[in-house]
Order: C-alpha cells, then structure tokens, then sequence
C-alpha cells in the first residue's frame, strides 16, 4: 500500500469547499430512489420528468389490461 492511499487527506481533484452540507437529504429523506438505466433508454428517457411520465403512462395501460383480464367473458 502506498503512503498515498494511507493518507487521510483528500486528493486536491476532490474539492468539497463549495458544497453544501445535506443539499439533498430533505428530497432523499421523502423517498427518492436511484436507478440506473441503461444507455439507450437513458438516450430518450432524458431526465426523472420523462421516466415518471413513462413509467405512470406504463402502470395506466397495465391497469385496463388487468381490469379485461378480470371482467367476465360475454359469451
């Protein structure tokens, strides 16, 4: 092991000095998830906006499949 990765002291590339100390944690804290997608779908599905509405317009077509499958037949 190096005297590199034994030092407690961060990289100067790791600059922290203009962060803000829990930025996120009310928005994590209400139930935010982190999901990776992959590339081609992340190509379209640009930002959370588009992956909610899809995901939303998805569950919507899932639901009247579902509500056919559980109406009786009418023959």
């Amino acid at each position: 092991m190096s005297q590199d990765t034994e030092s407690s002291e961060l990289r100067p590339e790791y600059d922290f000095s203009g962060g803000v100390r829990g930025k996120h944690y009310q928005a994590y804290s209400e139930g935010t998830n982190v999901i990776l997608l992959h590339s081609d779908i992340a190509s379209v599905l640009r930002d959370s906006a588009s992956v909610n509405r899809a995901l939303r317009l998805l569950l919507e077509l899932a639901n009247k499949e579902a509500g056919k499958e559980q109406r009786p037949s009418s023959t």
